[in-house]
This record gives structure tokens, sequence and C-alpha cells, in this order.
């Protein structure tokens, strides 16, 4: 029999395995071994109809399957203590970050330092568009809707359009991959309580109204934020296109390489690479900036969680759900390729950015763990820039 906790233990527990969050997605083998072998919150099954669910909804699938497991031992509250205590230490380590980058981005051994990282990241997001392409294009349809979302970026066009033309053109094209051969099927959950999906809706429309009374600013960056959240199929490198083009194209908030700057930093963190939302928050408003870009980035997934949990596998077994979710995965390698294109335009190449970003490619191949790349891109940055 699995046992229950607390509120307060669900807190701690992932609090404490936040802060050896590194890897992303790698990080739910770590959950299970938590919640499903030490503790026994949840027994295997459950977890896995899990991460089936988290895997197919938009945004961060290690920090929403720290909400489920929160939701199915101690319903809304548990999800969000779970939530909040496995997102926290990314939080606080990206806000010192961001502070420090203010005060210091000027000096020279730093901006020695992010010369090599640029490229660095750049590396980085290219691995990630080969990683997901080879995951996820196994068809000359998936190809062609890949290569169409990079074109229609490339001419200027809102990414979050591009997802939405791919997801009709998913829908309408016949595969011969399986229909389920990209999912897991999902157990029926628990009964689906009215009350908790108030209670959530409740709290995410007195945030919004609160920041449009009392800070338009504060409530543009949340709005953008959620949106971004929404359409973040995939994890959270599908944010990236999205977040590069309304937080620089779209809005100029921030320039290319800043915005690059920010990825670096969010490297260093452990947690999803979304948590650049606290950089950008933070130098656009502060404090608040940081705490108000954090929250509204994580809100929508967090909320889907919640509510479709118990409704997915009925869903999930819908053809055109499927179809347009593939169409939709699709999009995002040919978004994330643009990406790409865009940052590597913004970097003035030499042998030495050449030798970084080939290096870093190849270490990532060979699963070389993050934070040792980024450590070693910044100690080499500073000797030979």
């Amino acid at each position: 029999m699995n046992s229950v906790p607390s509120i307060n233990e669900l807190f701690v527990s992932f609090f404490r395995l936040g802060w050896t969050a590194f890897g992303g997605p790698a990080m739910v083998v770590h959950i299970r071994k938590m919640v499903v072998e030490q503790k026994q919150w949840v027994d295997e099954a459950t977890f896995r109809n899990g991460v089936a669910l988290c895997q197919m909804l938009p945004g961060a699938t290690a920090m929403q399957t720290a909400a489920y497991v929160g939701f199915k031992t101690r319903s809304v509250f548990g999800a969000g203590a779970s939530f909040i205590g496995f997102g926290l230490p990314a939080f606080l380590i990206m806000t010192v970050l961001s502070v420090l980058y203010v005060k210091g981005h000027t000096l020279p051994p730093i901006i020695s330092a992010f010369k090599g990282l640029q490229a660095v990241v750049v590396a980085i997001v290219a691995n990630a568009t080969f990683s997901f392409g080879k995951a996820w294009l196994k068809d000359w349809r998936g190809a062609f809707i890949a290569l169409t979302a990079a074109a229609m970026y490339g001419l200027g066009i809102n990414p979050m359009l591009v997802i939405i033309i791919a997801a009709i053109c998913g829908m309408s094209m016949q595969s011969k991959v399986n229909s389920t051969a990209m999912l897991t099927t999902i157990a029926p959950g628990h009964p689906y309580s009215p009350k908790s999906f108030l209670l959530i809706i409740l709290f995410a429309a007195i945030a919004f109204v609160l920041l449009f009374t009392f800070s338009r600013p504060l409530f543009d960056l949340a709005f953008l934020m959620s949106r971004i959240d929404l359409f973040a199929f995939g994890g959270g490198f599908s944010a990236l296109p999205i977040m590069f083009n309304e937080i620089v194209h779209v809005r100029g908030w921030l320039d290319s390489l800043t915005f690059l700057n920010g990825i670096a930093l969010g490297q260093f963190t452990p947690g999803p690479i979304v948590i650049t939302a606290t950089f950008i928050g933070y130098l656009l408003y502060g404090y608040s900036g940081a705490i108000t870009a954090t929250f509204f980035i994580f809100l929508p997934s967090f909320i889907l969680v919640i509510v479709l949990e118990p409704y997915f596998a009925r869903l999930q077994r819908t053809r055109y759900f499927n179809r347009a979710i593939r169409g939709i995965l699709y999009s995002f390698v040919g978004l994330l390729l643009s990406v790409v294109v865009h940052f590597a335009l913004n970097i003035t190449w030499d042998a030495a950015r050449i030798l970084f970003a080939t290096a870093t490619f190849i270490a990532l191949i060979f699963n070389v763990q993050l934070p040792w790349i980024i450590l070693v891109g910044t100690v080499l940055s500073v000797i030979i820039f």
C-alpha cells in the first residue's frame, strides 16, 4: 500500500531534489526513484501514466511530473507544494545570477566568459534540434512540416501561428506512423473534482486581475509568458523559438546577444531551460519582474496537468488529437533550426568560437553533463578571450 505524504513533506522532498535537477527531462528518472522506490508515494503504473501525460502537454516535463505526483497524493495543494518546491532552487539560483550579471556584465572577465559561452549555447540548441529531429521526424511528412515551419519563421511569421498551421497540417495528413507511436496508454485517473478546477482558475484569474490593476507592464509580461508556456509542446527547448521571437523581435525588450547570455546563465542552474524567463523578468523589472515571469511561464502547464489528468486517456485515443500533436512536434524541429540560424548569425565567428561550438556538440552527443560543459567553457573563455 502506498504511503500518503504531508503537504510539507512533498514540498521539502522536491525542494531538496530541485537543487540537483540538472538535465531537464532526465530528472524524471530521479523523481521516479524518490517517489516510487524510496518513498512509495505512487506505484510504478501510476507514475508511468503521469510521465506519458506530462510528455504530451506543453511545458517542462520534469516540473509537470512533480506536480502530477503531488496531485495524485494530496490533490491540488499537494500539486502546488511539489511544483513550487521542485522549481524554487532554479529560481533562486537564476535570480542571484541575474543580479550578478546586471552588476558585472561589463567587466572584462565577464565579457570574455560570454564570448565563448555564446558559441556554446548555439551548439546546445543545435544539439537539441538534432536530438528532437532524430526522435520525431520518422517520414517525409514530418520533415516537410519541419522545414516549412523553419522557412515561415525565417520569413518573420509569428511562431504561434506557425504552430497552429502545423497542427492543422498534422490533422489533415495520413501517416504510416501509428497514431499512438509517440504516446503511451494512460489509464483513467481518479474522479474529476470540479472544486479543484474552479480553485485553480480562480487563483489564476485573481493573479491576472491584480497585475492588470496595479502594474500593466507586469501584466503584459505575465500574459506573454503564459502564452509561451501554452505552446511549448515537447519540453522547455520548444519555448525558445517563441520566447526569442516575442522578446527580441516583436517587443525588442532584449537584444539577441543578451538573450543568448540569459540562456547561458540558465545552464548553470538546475531545472528547465525556460528558467531563462527569470533572467528576462529581472532585466526588465527587477525582482518583481523575475517573480512574475517565472510564475507565469509555469502556471499554464501546471493547470493543464491538474485539469486534463482525469480525461487524458479518452483524449489520447482521439485520432485527430494525436495527429495535431505530431504536427506541432514536427514544427518545433523547424523552429529550433531557425533559432540556431538566428543565434549563429548574431555571433562573430572565429577559430576559437568554432572550436567551442564543435567541442560542445560532440560532448553532448557523448552525454557529457551540461554543468560540466558550461563550467569548462566559462574557464576556457576567460583564458582565451
